[in-house]
């Protein structure tokens, strides 16, 4: 079978920039993004694109019109397509069995049965949103229990192992692309059709063709064990602080162990975004269900050692500041949960920001891509009667990083922008405008904390103490 028309149900951070480059690749294949939200659809259709992501801009501009349509039309896409790539939310839930951990599957079985419903002739329907191990089978029930008529549906799974700001990249030269499907002769075929799809620009051997199930799984689990790096070496930083050693070098003895490697090895305030918390209390909560409690207490503590970190962040910033922040003017650099994007789910800033308004401080902020209407709703508490009035008294958006420095008692790196480096910003000029003494904080380990101590500033810096190294 030879794709010719793809559908994608769900426009937002996964099936907007997947769907755009296999447009960009697969100029034979039409492509068309259906979303139910008309202003997330004219925005595609518009100059100014709901998410930002290098490269993005150009590809969709560049096949826009041509072999790439963004439409509300969700049942027009449905019926023309040969392959549905189903993309929409898969939320933690926030209420009932399962609350906080589970994924909530409610747009998942939505829209299946949407395509079961307007389906008119095959398709092959392939699950792209993140979703737990055996969710395909609930899917094939719901497909067989509401189609009209004897159609056929192949359900695939292939998970997306995107990273926010490097998608593109991640999309056009992928480390892997995993296809998985029922070991049926039926399944085989829909799996080598979408296979088909891929190879037009990914290398045949880099696509991995699985099981149903191991394909679902995979996906839990790479993000589960990105994020426990990330909290081991964090975990690592506490104890570099307390003993004098520098967490940088120790990460990079572990990284030369081949083993190991050296990626997800950078200490930091703590992980954020979209997948990383989610999908690992999507696993305590598998492992729950499965009456394994070691395993999912194991899991569950990845994510208490992330929410530690910020937490200590804090009291180190407190602390270092004679113990008290009150009426002091805070500088946060940095909103966004990582450079080069404007997501801000499950940030580090958030948790730190809350803090000092708790603490009656004020707070000045900048990031470069995310808009001020986005910070002030992330640090609004829903259903708080007069909390957006509390956090407006306490919270400055600024347009710059020196206004956001202007009078501050302290500066603090919390997204490793470039923009923030030594090289790129005029720390000079930053550190004569803030109150002295000028402290600054680095979360991200981007600064040259000795070269910022030369200037003036009493720089405290993630995993290290001034004196690491030293008896």
């Amino acid at each position: 079978m030879t794709v010719k028309s793809i559908c994608c149900i769900g426009a937002g951070y996964v099936g907007g920039p997947t769907c755009a480059v296999i447009a960009y690749k697969c100029h034979d294949i039409k492509v068309t993004i259906v979303d139910l939200n008309q202003a997330r659809i004219d925005a595609w259709n518009s100059d100014k694109l709901p998410i930002y992501e290098p490269g993005l801009e150009e590809i969709v501009m560049e096949r826009r019109g041509k072999n790439l349509f963004f439409s509300t039309d969700v049942d027009q896409g449905i019926q023309d397509a040969d392959l549905i790539f189903v993309s929409v939310n898969t939320p933690t839930k926030k209420s009932g069995m399962g609350a906080g951990m589970a994924a909530d599957l409610a747009y998942i079985e939505a829209a299946t049965r949407r395509i079961a419903q307007v389906s008119k002739t095959p398709k092959i329907v392939v699950e792209k949103s993140t979703v737990p191990c055996r969710t395909a089978q609930s899917m094939r029930t719901i497909l067989e229990a509401n189609s009209t008529g004897n159609i056929r549906f192949d359900i695939l799974s292939n998970p997306e192992f995107l990273a926010e700001g490097t998608a593109i990249k991640d999309l056009l030269n992928p480390d892997r692309v995993l296809i998985g499907a029922l070991q049926t002769p039926e399944g085989i075929k829909a799996q080598n059709a979408l296979v088909g799809v891929y190879t037009h620009w990914v290398p045949r051997d880099r696509c991995i063709t699985t099981n149903l199930w191991s394909s679902e799984l995979s996906k839990l689990a790479a993000n589960a064990m990105l994020a426990q790096r990330i909290s081991s070496v964090n975990a690592l930083s506490a104890i570099c602080e307390a003993t004098g050693a520098d967490v940088d070098e120790v990460a990079y003895a572990c990284g030369r162990d081949t083993r190991l490697g050296s990626k997800f090895l950078k200490a930091s305030v703590g992980f954020g975004g979209s997948c990383f918390q989610k999908d690992i209390l999507n696993l305590v909560w598998l492992s729950t269900q499965l009456n394994l409690p070691e395993v999912a207490a194991y899991w569950k503590q990845v994510v208490d050692m992330n929410e530690h970190q910020k937490h200590r962040f804090v009291q180190r910033i407190i602390s270092t500041l004679f113990n008290t922040i009150t009426n002091k003017k805070i500088a946060v650099l940095g909103f966004a949960f990582k450079k080069d994007t404007g997501d801000t789910r499950e940030s580090a800033a958030i948790t730190l920001i809350k803090s000092f308004i708790q603490e009656h401080a004020r707070v000045a902020v900048y990031d470069p891509k995310v808009e001020p209407e986005q910070i002030m709703m992330d640090l609004t508490e829903p259903g708080v009667v007069d909390n957006r009035k509390q956090v407006e008294q306490h919270v400055q958006i600024c347009s710059s990083a020196m206004e956001a420095a202007q009078g501050a008692d302290a500066l603090i790196i919390c997204t490793e922008w470039d923009e923030f480096k030594d090289t790129e910003l005029d720390y000079s000029k930053i550190y004569e405008s803030m109150n002295k003494p000028a402290f600054l904080f680095d979360g991200r380990l981007m600064l040259d904390a000795p070269k910022l101590r030369n200037m003036g500033f009493k720089v405290q810096v993630i995993g290290k103490t001034e004196l690491a190294g030293t008896a």
